[in-house]
């Protein structure tokens, strides 16, 4: 490959990466769950690091041209894996966060039919709850208890937690203060949704399973006893040709 052919691939590469940590910093739903540009690098410059290490243990022992492969896929993974794993990391706190969202709706919608204000709502909810929404609430009863009003502090937490159902809860707080429409009904109405796609990704997931347990007891388990049998046949085989 010539010089500019190579300076070509690390441009791309590089650009994939941020268009990556973009998306990424979209993804991620909390301030505490980022990690600083800093420490980022650094855990890049280690991740290199181990890879280059690898890739020199590694690499001499590889057959024929798949060496060069190893020696340039061990940095980059590497380089790419702190960034995995911060994705990794945000989409599991995103499931803790939609699993805990029906129940503090209900929690809502009784005191949104209480009589009290969608702001008093959420710093209920905020205080009676852990996790990662109760963490998001938090911070946007923080920024209401300094002033910011709430239609700003609701753009803030959808802006800060993608996906479209904290968008349905500040799509829902929104219609009831400009329309007036009962916020307590739409409340329930969202919880029972959540609750009936949660069963239905678990029947999903349950459903996936299956093929793959087959596939495990076909190609581990089925092999595994049977090279027991053909163990204790061989092992037996002289008494067993005695009585013949």
């Amino acid at each position: 490959m010539s010089g500019a052919g190579l300076l070509a691939a690390v441009a791309v590469l590089f650009g994939a990466a941020g268009a990556r940590e973009l998306a990424w910093d979209r993804f991620a739903s909390s301030l505490a769950a980022r990690v600083s540009l800093p420490a980022l690098l650094r855990r890049k410059a280690l991740g290199v690091l181990g890879g280059v290490a690898a890739a020199v243990l590694a690499a001499p022992a590889a057959p024929g041209r798949s060496a060069l492969l190893v020696a340039v896929g061990l940095p980059l993974a590497g380089f790419l894996a702190p960034e995995v794993l911060r994705e990794r990391q945000a989409r599991r706190r995103h499931r803790r966060l939609v699993a805990a969202l029906p129940d503090a709706l209900d929690l809502f919608a009784v005191s949104a039919a209480s009589g009290r204000g969608p702001a008093a709502g959420l710093e209920q909810i905020a205080q009676a709850g852990e996790g990662p929404l109760a963490e998001e609430l938090r911070l946007a009863v923080a920024e209401l208890s300094c002033g910011v009003p709430l239609s700003a502090a609701l753009a803030s937490l959808r802006a800060r937690v993608p996906g479209a159902e904290l968008a349905r809860l500040v799509a829902a707080i929104e219609r009831s203060r400009q329309f007036g429409s009962p916020l307590a009904d739409q409340l329930r109405r969202q919880a029972t949704a959540l609750r009936r796609n949660g069963r239905r990704e678990v029947e999903d997931r349950a459903a996936r399973a299956a093929p793959k347990i087959q596939l495990v007891v076909a190609l581990v388990l089925v092999p595994s006893v049977l090279l027991m049998i053909t163990a204790g046949l061989i092992a037996n085989a002289g008494s067993l040709l005695a009585g013949f």
